[in-house]
């Protein structure tokens, strides 16, 4: 491939003599290879230029450089040096190097290619995603100086070479498992064993992870953990850190500096383990020996992004190029995880039901009419089953967990007539209230809604048609008088709390760990949460009470009460503790319904002109099942292209081809994700 697409061979015009001179090319491999960071489809091609001498000694593969693209200076990276181009004429030479750094390895930018094949995307912008934007004064400081404060000193059981064994006990928690023993040993003897790990009931996940990684490190290779945020990598990391294991921690809010000065320690080796966030899948660890990812059905693993990669498709694909081990662990279990199991790529990784029951607490669901025929319920949102085990928790002095489906007080309203929703007569949006004595605002535009009036019956009062965490919170310390009552959630996430009587109200996600575990977990409104019209409500319901769940002591101090009817399977799964029973029943109704992960799926969203023309561009065998178009917004529509598993590639490869062609020509621009997490 060459620039001449879009520049000319040699350099521009000359003015004057002193310019006449081309520059004097380099004598060795005098072609480079360039990825131009252009954002097109249809330029997602290496490009040939010209090497100087004055940089030769620089212009090496994986630096970052600059290149006159269309007649203007753009960003690229440096794939490959080589001998000659296929092109006959003369190349545009490098404009310059931005940074003798070799940024993008070739483990990564292969990694980058095939993610980009994988949900029809381009290099570029998986390389965005891949590679943390360039600080000049970082990447000036010595590289020892690299070395961050979560750095810990080399561990001495770490040796190179596979030749050092395991601590004395090092694995004894994962003797709780029936390969767990088996699974450390083949990461020491420098195996690559891939996994779907049903982490057991328990805070203890962490440590569990961290010595995995101890066990990877023995033979001398490095490993990736990948946590969907930060509190669980501050988690990780400490395990990490109680084991002497030396971790680089990454994630956004670091800030880009000290976040790019340790990427930058993992880049040159000075570290070998990387723990983070997403975009901490394509950490360049070198010798990757194995790539961990925890609760890969958190929504926070999915990037929000271009091309829409998800975390557990890129450490799979990461695993398999370079050969390294894999474990994807949870106490949930997700379709997509079961999948790997039914096709043989991974080995089940979980303990017998003895030790399950030992570490679980006793869970139970309401009646589907208990709710409204128990006083209590209307008093404080809880029926006496989930009463009496609050306050049995808070007698014996132990704090009390309440889950919360929703944030915010009352996050919807309706007419107090006739329960017509509440909406905001300039944009039609969720009418909300932020405290008691708040004025109800919109949720999407922010305007006050004082004097609002029922389009129905005329009505003017309002009543809560959902109640959020602060709500909540009030009503519960009003039914438990004197028990203090903390909060967890966006506005402030708590890392922990103490074994003492209180009750903590947290939303999803922020729960925080208490010492020792909670005497009760009560997991309200689980109507809102498997009720949702969305393919993964069930799954997503059950992920995040087993997730609240595991925080609880085992039986019979630990109890767990969920407001959904016990005879729902979602509620069942939970009572019986079965995380693989439920994942095994979803995805066989995944195959039964045709939806992914049992095939493979597009969403494309974009004006009917557009999508129609991108259609037109896609072979017919990979438009023979679509299902729309159905609105989805002002002016667009989305529609969804279904193909069996084993034609997923083709359909990845017709969709970007298809784009190329629209973007040579500059159509309008179609959304194309691969895979989509909701399809509704």
């Amino acid at each position: 491939m060459t620039a001449e697409d879009a520049l000319p061979l040699g350099p521009p015009r000359p003015r004057g003599r002193a310019s006449q001179r081309a520059p004097a090319l380099a004598p060795d491999r005098p072609v480079a290879r360039v990825a131009v960071d252009s954002g097109l489809a249809h330029l997602d091609r290496p490009f040939d230029y010209a090497v100087p001498a004055a940089v030769t000694g620089v212009a090496e593969a994986g630096v970052r450089v600059r290149v006159r693209f269309a007649g203007r200076l753009v960003d690229g990276w440096l794939l490959e040096r080589v001998e000659a181009t296929e092109h006959p004429g003369r190349l545009a030479p490098l404009h310059s190097v931005v940074s003798a750094e070799r940024v993008l390895t070739p483990a990564v930018a292969a990694l980058a290619r095939a993610v980009a094949d994988r949900n029809a995307g381009t290099l570029a912008d998986v390389l965005r995603l891949a590679v943390p934007p360039r600080h000049a004064r970082v990447e000036a400081e010595a590289a020892g100086a690299a070395r961050s404060a979560a750095e810990q000193p080399q561990a001495g059981g770490a040796a190179a070479g596979g030749q050092a064994q395991l601590p004395p006990g090092a694995g004894r928690p994962w003797r709780r498992y029936q390969a767990g023993p088996a699974y450390l040993s083949a990461l020491a003897a420098g195996r690559s064993p891939r996994a779907v790990w049903s982490a057991l009931p328990g805070p203890t996940w962490p440590g569990e992870v961290a010595l995995a990684v101890q066990a990877c490190l023995v033979s001398g290779r490095g490993a990736v953990v990948v946590v969907p945020d930060r509190r669980d990598l501050d988690r990780v990391a400490g395990a990490l850190a109680e084991l002497a294991v030396p971790a680089a921690a990454l994630s956004a809010d670091l800030g880009p500096a000290e976040r790019y000065r340790r990427w930058l320690s993992v880049l040159r080796g000075e570290v070998r383990v990387a723990v983070g966030t997403r975009a901490t899948a394509f950490a360049p660890v070198a010798d990757l020996g194995l790539v961990v990812l925890w609760d890969d059905g958190d929504d926070l693993h999915a990037e929000p992004r271009a091309p829409y990669p998800h975390a557990r498709e890129v450490l799979a694909l990461r695993a398999h190029l370079a050969g390294a081990a894999l474990l994807v662990g949870g106490h949930a279990r997700t379709a997509e995880g079961q999948l790997l199991l039914d096709s043989g790529w991974a080995k089940p990784l979980v303990a017998e039901r003895r030790q399950v029951r030992a570490c679980a607490p006793v869970v139970d669901g309401t009646a589907e009419d208990q709710l409204a025929r128990d006083p209590l319920a209307q008093a404080a949102r809880l029926p006496t089953l989930a009463f009496d085990a609050a306050r049995a928790a808070l007698a014996g002095g132990l704090p009390v967990l309440v889950q919360v489906p929703r944030r915010g007080y009352l996050p919807s309203l309706a007419c107090a007539l006739d329960r017509t929703p509440a909406r905001c007569p300039a944009c039609a949006g969720p009418l909300g209230t932020a405290s008691s004595s708040a004025v109800p605002g919109c949720r999407w535009c922010g305007r006050l809604a004082a004097d609002w009036v029922c389009p129905s019956c005329g009505g003017r009062a309002l009543r809560a048609a959902t109640v959020g965490a602060g709500r909540t919170a009030e009503e519960l310390g009003r039914a438990f008088p004197g028990t203090p009552v903390r909060t967890s959630g966006r506005d402030g996430v708590l890392a922990g709390v103490r074994a003492a009587p209180a009750l903590v109200v947290s939303t999803p996600g922020a729960e925080p760990v208490a010492d020792g575990g909670y005497g009760a977990v009560l997991l309200l409104d689980g109507w809102a949460a498997l009720g949702r019209a969305d393919l993964r409500a069930g799954e997503e319901a059950l992920r995040r009470w087993f997730a609240a769940a595991a925080l609880a002591r085992p039986a019979p101090q630990g109890r767990v009460v969920v407001m959904a009817d016990r005879a729902l399977p979602a509620v069942q799964a939970l009572i019986r503790w079965d995380p693989a029973g439920a994942a095994v029943r979803e995805l066989g109704e995944r195959r039964a319904l045709r939806f992914p992960p049992a095939v493979r799926m597009a969403a494309l969203v974009g004006s009917a002109a557009a999508l129609a023309e991108l259609l037109a561009a896609v072979p017919e065998a990979a438009r023979r099942d679509v299902l729309g178009p159905v609105p989805a917004g002002e002016d667009s529509e989305r529609l969804l292209l279904r193909v069996p598993l084993g034609a997923g590639a083709q359909l990845a490869s017709a969709l970007a081809a298809a784009s190329a062609v629209r973007s040579a020509k500059k159509g309008e621009p179609v959304r194309i994700e691969l895979d989509p997490r909701t399809l509704v």
